[in-house]
């Protein structure tokens, strides 16, 4: 039994929820929100691939040319392959499928000294190919150690070579098996460079109002600065496009010294305006400067990058701007020397 006070309690709460008949057929009609109503008012979700590109564009605040140009720098290190290459990978392979050069049960070979590989393994993990890859044995370990993670089959050169190592070792693949590979060519095809005219270049517009004095890039396939470089000479033939070159005997990877070196087929030097050429340890020494000072945890290509755009800023003035693009990530060189020492003394 429940005490009285209990019992009066409980019959008061009773009336005041009891539902009429007009109260329960009114609840009746009342619809929860259809599920297919609340897809249909979702955002789109991208994927992957579709995520490549629109990396952020940040002005450099302590590492700069006083009295020059300011010095803004692309982070392609944002891409989600971790590297410029992302653009030209997803390129490469969605215009050979798009022709029928890559087709399903060919197996996507390219030579690369690490990001060309490591975009090209993401994009074939995502579409589904096999990806073998010939990279001189010298890179960094996170390369390969990456590029094993993606499921790609390592062929390593030897790393006195370099990179023209590795292209000399695609070749030979190729040709003895052509039907079951489908070789890109980064350094011959002009999907590599047209990556960069439709994204890269367009975004630095777009990001800079079209307030660009001069745009500066490693030398490698020479891919980004013939891309970018046409884009931003329509836009404004006055643009200084600067290519920055490792010495001859160079320890940058990822980077071309011309002379030395079997020199693209996409690479044209009448389309640069300027070259300018970085030694190792000064390269070396500002990547280090560039995650001390600036918060930028990039590759030793960037360094270099960097170095270029303080001499081309130093020669401009106060209200000019320069783009330097920083093609990857710092995560990629821990296992080397890179970050060891400010002298950085011995090669990576």
């Amino acid at each position: 039994m429940l005490p009285a006070r209990f019992a009066t309690i409980l019959r008061n709460i009773q009336r005041t929820n009891r539902i009429t008949p007009h109260q329960e057929n009114s609840v009746e009609t009342v619809q929860l929100q259809q599920p297919a109503e609340a897809e249909e008012s979702a955002p789109r979700i991208p994927g992957l691939l579709e995520s490549i590109g629109n990396t952020p564009l940040v002005e450099l605040r302590r590492v700069r040319a006083e009295h020059g140009a300011r010095i803004v720098a692309k982070l392609e290190g944002n891409n989600p392959g971790g590297s410029v290459k992302d653009r030209p990978a997803l390129w490469m392979i969605e215009r050979a499928e798009k022709n029928g050069h890559l087709q399903p049960g060919k197996v996507i070979l390219e030579p690369t000294s690490g990001n060309t590989g490591i975009g090209l393994a993401m994009v074939g993990a995502c579409k589904g190919f096999r990806v073998k890859l010939a990279l001189p044995e010298c890179v960094s370990m996170e390369r390969r150690q990456t590029l094993l993670a993606y499921g790609a089959e390592l062929v390593l050169t030897p790393g006195h070579e370099r990179t023209d190592g590795a292209i000399r070792q695609a070749r030979r693949i190729l040709e003895d098996d052509p039907d079951r590979y489908f070789m890109p060519d980064q350094f011959a095809n002009p999907d590599n460079w047209l990556s960069h005219y439709e994204t890269t270049g367009p975004e630095i517009l777009a990001r800079t109002g079209g307030d660009v004095t001069a745009f500066v890039a490693g030398m490698g396939t020479s891919g980004t600065l013939m891309g970018v470089g046409r884009r931003l000479k329509e836009h404004d033939p006055d643009i200084q496009i600067v290519g920055a070159e490792p010495v001859e005997g160079h320890a940058i990877q990822g980077l071309k010294n011309m002379c030395e070196a079997i020199v693209p087929d996409i690479y044209e030097r009448n389309r640069l305006d300027r070259v300018v050429t970085v030694e190792d340890r000064p390269a070396f020494a500002m990547t280090e400067r560039l995650a001390l000072e600036e918060g930028l945890f990039t590759g030793m290509s960037s360094g270099a990058a960097v170095c270029a755009a303080l001499q081309v800023a130093a020669d401009l003035s106060p209200g000019d701007t320069v783009v330097v693009l920083l093609p990857d990530r710092g995560d990629r060189y821990l296992s080397t020397n890179l970050f060891r020492s400010i002298c950085a003394e011995c090669p990576p």
